[in-house]
């Protein structure tokens, strides 16, 4: 499937490439298809390999190309073939660059417009209301005041947007609300510091939200680099909540508000997480966890657990330790 949302160029080849990482190009040549994480690649595709926590991915993956560091090469797969850098994440960024040339701004949609009757028929809409090209707009959905919606958005039946709303790089279920202020599709936080300046990593996922969801007041949510940021069918975000690139958040979640989610975590069906709450990049939480209000998350937490505090641990053992601390 295409990318909706970012043009692909074509024709990119492995010396290319090498080129663009300063490598020695090589004799054999052929073409690629995109660049993808390991679990979505296939053989024609380019990929990456740059924690040993993604081993079994690697065990898997279809592609016949992947990028990794000196420390990796003796784990990668002999039917696999290796481009060594000394940084992966700044070379996959080049890549990507590569691939999706547009992928690093964010620059707005200027060629929204008012909306057309004819286009978007039985739908409520408030003033100065800003609609992009080819964007999909079901039955029985109303937009407030002062709300953008970009180019390719698409979304569901019986949702209803609020005033003030930030649409773009996003796909979005039935029966869904999103509330005033929020902010869905924008690039995230990702970049590589240099002596002299920081470089922008590209963002080419999108935004994905299920059906019957609830995205509280001036959320943020950002799109994914690689792959997309998930919500789940169900679950309800309370308002001030950030979800960082590549974040998968199961169904029937609660999240309360001011929570936030560093990049590449992923979180399981029926999670309640309370107030001001942090969790990590790259974890991964279980079915029915709880965590207590103001928790910092670190480590991974299995299915069916109480935790609170920080580090976050068990909350009877939170709550013990509170007690003799007291």
């Amino acid at each position: 499937m295409e990318n909706p949302f970012f043009k692909k160029k074509k024709n990119i080849k492995i010396n290319d490439i090498l080129i663009a990482l300063n490598l020695k190009t090589q004799k054999i040549n052929f073409l690629l298809n995109d660049i993808k994480e390991l679990g979505t690649a296939n053989k024609n595709d380019i990929t990456f390999f740059n924690s040993i926590k993604y081993l079994e991915l690697l065990k898997t993956t279809q592609s016949r190309l992947v990028i990794t560091s000196k420390k990796f090469t003796n784990v990668v797969p002999s039917k696999i073939k290796v481009i060594e850098v000394k940084n992966v994440l700044l070379a996959v960024s080049y890549i990507t660059s590569l691939f999706y040339p547009n992928s690093v701004n964010d620059n707005s949609d200027l060629d929204v417009g008012r909306i057309n009757k004819n286009d978007f028929k039985n739908l409520k809409y408030g003033k100065n209301v800003l609609i992009g090209k080819n964007v999909k707009i079901g039955k029985n959905c109303s937009i407030g005041h002062n709300t953008i919606i970009e180019k390719n958005v698409s979304i569901g039946n019986d949702c209803n947007i609020g005033n003030n709303v930030i649409i773009k790089n996003s796909i979005i279920g039935n029966n869904t609300n999103i509330l005033d202020g929020a902010i869905l599709g924008k690039k995230g936080f990702g970049f590589f510091p240099e002596k002299n300046s920081n470089i922008r990593y590209p963002h080419i996922g999108a935004v994905i939200i299920g059906d019957n969801v609830e995205i509280g007041c001036n959320n943020t949510i950002d799109r994914g680099s690689l792959s997309n940021t998930i919500i789940g069918d169900g679950t309800f975000l309370d308002n001030q909540v950030h979800v960082a690139h590549n974040v998968k958040i199961g169904k029937n979640c609660i999240i309360t508000a001011q929570v936030g989610f560093a990049g590449s975590s992923t979180i399981g069906n029926k999670v309640m997480i309370g107030g001001q709450a942090g969790i990590s990049g790259h974890l991964v939480i279980g079915d029915n966890v709880k965590i207590g209000g103001g928790s910092g998350v670190i480590k991974n937490i299995p299915s069916n657990t109480k935790v609170m505090g920080y580090p976050a641990r068990n909350i009877r053992n939170f709550l013990k330790d509170n007690k003799i601390n007291e």
